[in-house]
């Protein structure tokens, strides 16, 4: 058995496996009202069919005005809730987990889908968009400027995230995930390039994740002790070496997760960039060494980052980087991505993830 197949428990949950499915955005919800469709049944029906232990389905917004584009999933209402409940009950169904990302665009809301040969760029309000919210009347570059947000904004966005945990958890998820990388809300919270409050949100370490940290105990609160809860982070901002302030960095990064970790949290899914211009050193498994910075203190930690093959996704594991691997856009191109990772591994097809249905197509030594 590799380690890329063996088992994982993070509180009362047992994951088949440790190849999972980030959150990636569809903007498939083309009503303009947060509820997942078709679209989202099959995207996720299809991976947890192809061997993916556990998917985190995509950013879904805990306000209207927190999703990115209109076409965004949300979580704010029940009917939402209900719809996501008939993703959750297929996934189960093909013996795989399901956690679902509450997410807050901040910012970076109010856009055009990011849909190759589509519109890009800001929706204005007159044509339907919404005045984006942000730590700092500081807009990301080429986007609508902000509105800086107040105590009662900051209150209410923790209620919401609250609300959305409780309303993922009355839908069947296994487990939530906190959307704080990326540029979004939270993440433009963490650092100094975003935010420049003089108040308790802002200013050194402690104000700047003092956000992420009551979001966290508000989600724990509602979920209760056996669910777990991950938080999703940008361990470093790649910005350019000229600039005066490097934002929220590895140390950084590792520091919250410790914090996060000793309340509670049962997985940092580690990820990079998103809240300013970068220059990324894209390459095989780029953002693996982040991973394993924040593994040093402690914390169960995933990995994402141009992982492609199995042998490179066991490595991952075996060297402690992680403890979960999280295939993203190889997944979009193979849906069965965990069953041919198997194969190149030298696993016997009879133990390898296919559901029955398949078997009479499983890769073997004779094909």
């Amino acid at each position: 058995m590799s380690r890329l197949f063996e088992p994982i428990t993070l509180r009362s949950l047992t994951v088949k496996n440790r190849v999972w499915l980030p959150p990636m955005c569809q903007y498939s919800c083309f009503a303009g009202d947060g509820v997942p469709t078709d679209w989202h049944l099959v995207h996720l029906g299809a991976r947890a069919q192809g061997g993916f232990g556990l998917l985190i389905a995509e950013a879904s917004a805990v306000t209207p005005d927190g999703r990115i584009s209109p076409n965004d999933c949300g979580i704010w209402n029940d009917e939402q809730a209900e719809a996501w409940s008939r993703v959750v009950d297929f996934v189960h169904s093909q013996d795989a987990a399901i956690a679902l990302q509450l997410a807050h665009a901040g910012r970076k809301a109010s856009t055009h889908p990011n849909f190759y040969g589509g519109p890009k760029g800001v929706i204005p309000v007159e044509e339907g968009g919404w005045t984006p919210l942000g730590p700092s009347a500081l807009p990301y570059p080429e986007l609508a400027q902000p509105r800086q947000m107040t105590k009662d904004d900051i209150a209410e966005v923790v209620a919401a995230f609250a609300a959305g945990a409780r309303r993922a958890a009355s839908a069947g998820f296994d487990a939530v995930e906190i959307h704080a990388a990326h540029g979004y809300l939270l993440h433009s919270f963490l650092s100094p390039l975003s935010n420049t409050r003089d108040d308790e949100y802002g200013g050194d370490f402690e104000g700047r994740t003092r956000l992420v940290r009551e979001v966290y105990a508000a989600v724990r609160a509602q979920v209760g002790e056996d669910m777990p809860v991950f938080v999703r982070v940008s361990a470093t901002e790649w910005a350019a070496e000229d600039w005066e302030d490097q934002g929220f960095d590895v140390e950084q990064a590792a520091e919250l997760a410790a914090l996060l970790t000793a309340e509670g949290c049962d997985l940092i899914d580690v990820s990079s960039s998103g809240n300013v211009p970068a220059r990324i050193p894209v390459g095989p498994g780029y953002q693996v060494p982040l991973a394993g910075e924040v593994a040093q203190t402690g914390a169960t930690t995933g990995a994402v980052g141009l992982l492609t093959h199995g042998a490179q996704a066991e490595q991952v594991l075996v060297t402690g980087d992680a403890d979960v691997v999280l295939i993203g856009r190889a997944a979009l191109r193979d849906p069965a991505w965990p069953q041919r990772a198997a194969f190149d591994l030298g696993m016997d097809w009879r133990e390898a993830p296919y559901p029955q249905q398949y078997t009479r197509g499983a890769f073997r030594a004779t094909h």
